[in-house]
């Protein structure tokens, strides 16, 4: 994927901390501004890195002295995200590894008052603790002097805003110091209403067979086709379907033992079972053994909406998870994640190669990618996404010249 340039009539100086593998470092490389230091905990992250920028990030922020460090313009960090995500335990800044690691920003940019700072998080930060994570970072923000409000300089952005087929929303904070602050200019994404998703430059055309599916994740998926592909068009199938409780038969007391999520799906399963019954028992029947075989091969967790004709489980994307099999709509790849969850492309029975993670995050085809995949999924699965804050930052420095 080609990254055009952006010119600019001066470059600035930035510190790309909690670098990962160089997000903002696209970026910002790309409107012509100069890293003078990075910074990840991450071993196979600042070889990546190195490799990419010629750069050695800092192996701590917690080390790195905010008084003899280079003066800088520019801050930009993905803090870590984990304690804030749903995948996380969202235990926000009780989280004492990781959580409190925001104020080690405070601490730096405290010190050295950049003009600019962009940070970037996964969207629940707003909802964590009722709202007391967010509301306690935008007050630590206004105590050491920058501009921040929610709506007018947080701004919510997702790859398929602009056109890039994942769905995968991200807040980022665009801090301005407060004396070059001018409440007259106004940041404009310029988004489209009607955005075209671009799926062809994301796809391989040629893909080495060792992404191809294995054949018992075939036959799995096969076995569970067989039944969605009986079932008649417009049937909805959410929530997840577990199949192996449908002839269950719990006491009251055992059933009141279940966990919550699991009586739900018991309860909300019971129309489509009863709708289909006789199918459902003879394909049963003649799978249990494989469906019986590991917990998640007996769920079914389709979010491909309600059926169309002729559909198929093969027909979108495809995880295996410990929720389930989960099937997603095909407009969309799914969110990448930082655990080895990696997509299949269900029309070519194969996982997404790393290379289209790499253009799924927008970063060039000239990024050297680690000779690991599952290290280059997990990476990819944690970077920023190029375009999304090329998109804000761009913005707000063309803004201000």
């Amino acid at each position: 994927m080609p990254i055009k340039k952006t010119k600019v009539t001066k470059h600035m100086n930035f510190i790309d901390l909690f670098s990962g593998i160089g997000g903002f470092h696209t970026a910002l490389n790309r409107m012509g501004h100069k890293c003078v230091l990075a910074c990840d905990i991450d071993k196979k992250c600042r070889e990546i890195y190195k490799k990419n920028y010629g750069i050695e990030p800092v192996n701590d922020i917690r080390e790195i002295n905010e008084k003899t460090m280079p003066n800088f313009d520019i801050l930009c960090a993905g803090f870590p995200c984990q304690s804030f995500s749903n995948a996380g335990k969202k235990q926000a800044f009780e989280d004492k590894v990781r959580g409190t690691l925001f104020f080690d920003i405070i601490r730096i940019a405290k010190e050295k008052q950049p003009k600019f700072m962009f940070l970037e998080n996964v969207k629940h930060i707003k909802k964590v603790d009722e709202g007391n994570v967010f509301n306690t970072i935008l007050g630590a923000l206004d105590e050491i002097g920058y501009y921040i409000e929610d709506e007018k300089s947080v701004f919510e952005l997702s790859p398929h805003y602009l056109g890039i087929p994942q769905d995968r929303k991200r807040i980022i904070f665009v801090c301005i110091r407060k004396d070059i602050y001018n409440p007259d200019k106004v940041i404009d994404l310029g988004l489209e209403e009607n955005v075209t998703i671009n799926f062809d430059n994301i796809i391989e055309k040629e893909v080495d067979p060792k992404y191809k599916v294995k054949s018992n994740i075939v036959y799995l998926f096969d076995t569970w086709d067989k039944m969605v592909r009986q079932m008649e068009p417009g049937q909805k199938m959410s929530p997840t379907i577990l199949c192996n409780e449908f002839n269950s038969n719990y006491s009251e007391e055992e059933f009141e033992n279940l966990p919550q999520w699991k009586q739900d799906y018991i309860t909300k399963n019971k129309p489509i079972y009863q709708k289909y019954k006789q199918l459902w028992d003879s394909w049963y029947e003649e799978h249990k053994d494989i469906l019986k075989k590991k917990e998640v091969n007996g769920k079914l967790e389709w979010q491909a909406g309600p059926l169309k004709e002729n559909d198929s489980i093969w027909n979108h994307f495809i995880q295996l998870r410990q929720s389930g099999i989960r099937v997603k709509k095909s407009k969309f790849f799914p969110t990448l994640v930082a655990i080895v969850q990696t997509p299949i492309y269900g029309k070519e029975k194969r996982y997404i190669t790393p290379r289209e993670c790499a253009r799924l995050q927008s970063f060039p085809d000239s990024f050297i990618l680690p000779e690991s995949d599952n290290v280059a999924y997990k990476q990819f699965g944690n970077a920023v996404n190029v375009e999304v804050v090329y998109r804000v930052m761009s913005k707000t420095l063309e803004l201000y010249k």
